[in-house]
């Protein structure tokens, strides 16, 4: 596929949040059980559809990075069916405004809502939706995340079968009054996950890694038209990133922090907890990171955890000891689980493999 142009400018923003430096904090990822819905949807954007007065909201969105209270409230809740998976955004916004009409634009340069999914939680292979409150979209389909050189990002990759609808509590674009916020509404069909011909992916009492993020700018008026704001240097001002489950750095394309969503087929009696061999994913994900890091630094992978971490961890209380062993083209860490005696290596490219 020819890379457009128009890409270049996405990577260039990237660059200055792509890398290693992470949140001292530790966080824990947001779980949502979501239930199946036996009634039709009608994808309007209206959230008083019955079938959503039976599910909770989602906590309330937190910063990217999880360390302050955003602005303007934003929540989500979800269900699903054989046939797709619905998703429900409320956003608070004294003043909705959007310019971008033509889908796979970058509406990240609009006020946006972006929904990221992971299906086997390998952080290879996931795929980012961004709709504005014109209900625009730009869907896209990454093989690893940015900070793989390697990477191949399908921007004319689309989402087929999506149904999405934005009800505007207000009037957009509109500066001479105040409003409410927006609401979006989308299903987005299974099908268009598929790996293969007739694959069954309908993930009945499984999880995906799901994050959603919320892009707010700073708005200036030019004329009674909104546009996003600049500083005295001319640059426009940093946007705000709020999203369900907290990054801890400001990165949406770190997959493995993502949320868990789980898909019951239980009627609203189910409940989810994350499961130990996650934890020691998480455990896995961290030494990368730090050998990653520490190739910046040195120009060389470490040859002991010790230059890293710790060389042991602890995980629900077991204890475990990782290895480290370097090789021609990079290395692999393992760790044996010990609730399930699985064996569990990341390889320098961020792939873990289960055996």
């Amino acid at each position: 596929m020819a890379v457009k142009l128009k890409w270049l400018s996405v990577v260039l923003s990237l660059i200055s949040v792509i890398g290693f430096s992470q949140s001292k904090k530790g966080i824990i990822p947001k779980s949502y059980v979501v239930h199946k819905v036996f009634d039709t949807i009608v994808i309007d954007g209206d959230e008083s559809d019955a079938s959503w007065s039976k599910v909770d909201w989602s906590d309330p969105f937190t910063d990217i990075e999880g360390v302050e209270k955003p602005k303007y409230n934003t929540k989500v809740k979800m269900l699903w069916d054989e046939t797709n998976f619905y998703i429900l955004a409320k956003m608070e916004e004294p003043h909705v405004w959007a310019n971008l009409k033509q889908r796979d634009t970058i509406i990240f340069y609009n006020n946006d809502f972006e929904v990221f999914i992971d299906p086997d939680g390998d952080t290879f292979n996931y795929y980012e939706l961004e709709i504005n409150a014109l209900n625009t979209a730009w869907d896209l389909f990454l093989t690893k995340p940015y900070r793989e050189n390697d990477n191949v990002v399908l921007n004319d990759w689309n989402i087929s079968g999506l149904k999405s609808a934005v009800k505007i509590n207000g009037t957009i674009n509109n500066p001479n009054d105040t409003d409410e916020g927006w609401v979006l509404e989308m299903a987005i069909p299974w099908a268009a996950y598929r790996k293969s011909f007739g694959e069954n992916n309908i993930p009945v009492d499984q999880f995906w890694r799901v994050n959603f993020s919320r892009v707010n700018w700073q708005h200036s008026l030019t004329n009674g038209t909104y546009k996003r704001k600049k500083g005295s240097d001319g640059k426009f001002l940093q946007e705000y990133n709020w999203v369900w489950s907290p990054q801890g750095v400001i990165n949406m394309h770190e997959p493995e922090k993502w949320g868990y969503v789980y898909f019951s087929s239980k009627a609203g009696t189910d409940s989810f907890i994350i499961p130990q061999e996650e934890k020691l994913k998480w455990e896995l994900y961290s030494l990368y990171r730090a050998q990653k890091k520490y190739y910046q630094t040195h120009k060389a992978w470490a040859k002991s955890l010790d230059s890293l971490t710790k060389s042991s961890i602890v995980v629900d209380g077991k204890m475990v000891k990782p290895v480290l062993e370097n090789h021609s083209t990079g290395f692999n860490i393992t760790i044996r689980s010990p609730f399930s005696n699985k064996t569990l290596i990341i390889k320098q490219d961020g792939k873990i493999i289960s055996n």
